[in-house]
């Protein structure tokens, strides 16, 4: 909840500064990004959308403190060394299905979020994370899956909300990477990745970046005033509007910055 506060802060602070990330031919979201992405893919009212994110709300994804529990649990398997990575993704995968939370009502709080309800026309990849075997799936709008469930799907944190079904099979958030999906933009030629958990992988993302072979590249990530505005939990929806005002802050102040990677 945070993490797409600051994000969406972010954005409009970068298009008040005159940075319209929103005319990018692609758009590439993993988790909170996914929703983010969603909106800017789709044109919505970043200003309209901030204005929201000011407002006081019902979390729609609400756990106690059992869940936020079994979250961590799931990040020390995947942070293990030891573990091979798409073994580490299965593992947490089988976490996620025998929690037995309940997907549909996880799907009908997360109609809440998602902006639009049809794939945009721009080209929007969604990153996901096969429940049972750990290996990532990039859907689009050729893919045939509805823009609810690959939002829901990327954003199914392991132990907070359920695995979504799509097809035969289930799906867990696209963060379990711990990457940004950077990757994914494979000869892009201008690059902008912006991450509200970058702490937790950022090697890697600078590693998936690097791999582009993009000419301009720029990674953003949260800065120390931003983080406090977060706070430990990072579903706490009481922390939305410090989040979004952070994000506007850090929009203007890297207006220049962005613009010349964009640009």
């Amino acid at each position: 909840m945070t993490g797409i506060a600051w994000h969406l802060g972010l954005i409009c602070g970068l298009q008040r500064a005159g940075v319209f990330l929103g005319d990018a031919d692609t758009v590439i979201g993993t988790s909170a990004g996914s929703v983010v992405g969603t909106g800017l893919a789709a044109g919505v009212d970043v200003e309209a959308a901030v204005a929201l994110q000011r407002e006081p709300a019902t979390d729609p994804t609400r756990t106690g403190p059992a869940r936020g529990a079994e979250w961590l649990t799931a990040m020390a398997v995947l942070l293990d060394p030891s573990v091979p990575p798409l073994q580490a993704r299965a593992r947490v995968g089988a976490m996620a299905l025998a929690a037995g939370l309940d997907e549909q009502r996880y799907l009908a709080r997360m109609a809440e979020l998602v902006p639009v309800t049809e794939w945009p026309e721009r080209d929007l990849r969604i990153v996901v994370v096969d429940a049972a075997d750990g290996r990532d799936v990039v859907l689009d709008s050729a893919s045939g899956v509805p823009l609810l469930r690959a939002v829901a799907a990327s954003c199914a944190v392991p132990g907070l909300m359920p695995p979504v079904t799509i097809g035969d099979r289930r799906y867990i958030d696209g963060g379990v990477r711990l990457g940004a999906g950077a990757d994914l933009a494979a000869g892009a030629e201008r690059l902008v990745v912006i991450a509200p958990l970058a702490a937790i992988g950022r090697d890697r993302i600078v590693e998936e970046i690097a791999s582009t072979g993009a000419a301009k590249t720029l990674l953003i990530e949260p800065d120390q005033e931003a983080l406090t505005a977060f706070g430990p939990n990072f579903m706490d929806v009481s922390r939305r509007p410090a989040a979004v005002s952070a994000g506007l802050r850090q929009g203007s102040a890297l207006a220049d910055t962005v613009r010349s990677v964009w640009t």
